[in-house]
C-alpha cells in the first residue's frame, strides 16, 4: 500500500486482512490507494478498506451532523 506523505492531510487507517498489512494513507489518497491494491494484489475483489472502527466512526459523525440521529 501507499506510504505515508508529509501533508498536513489527516492519515487514514487502511486495513488488508489478507495481506496481513495496515498502512496510512492520506485522506485525498484513500479511494485510490485502496482500488490500486485491490487491483494489483486482490483481482480487483474488496479485501482492503477503511479501517471498519475508523469507517464507523466517521458514518456516525457524519449522520450526526446531518441530523440524522436526531428523535423526530
Amino acid at each position: 500500500m501507499t506510504a505515508p506523505n508529509d501533508s498536513d492531510d489527516p492519515q487514514v487507517p487502511i486495513v488488508c486482512p489478507e495481506c496481513e498489512t495496515t498502512s496510512r494513507v492520506s485522506l485525498p489518497d484513500v479511494a485510490d490507494a485502496v482500488e490500486r491494491h485491490n487491483a494489483q494484489l486482490h483481482d480487483g475483489e474488496d479485501v482492503a478498506t477503511v479501517d471498519p472502527d475508523i469507517a464507523d466512526r466517521i458514518a456516525d459523525l457524519a449522520a450526526d451532523d446531518l441530523g440524522l440521529l436526531e428523535e423526530p
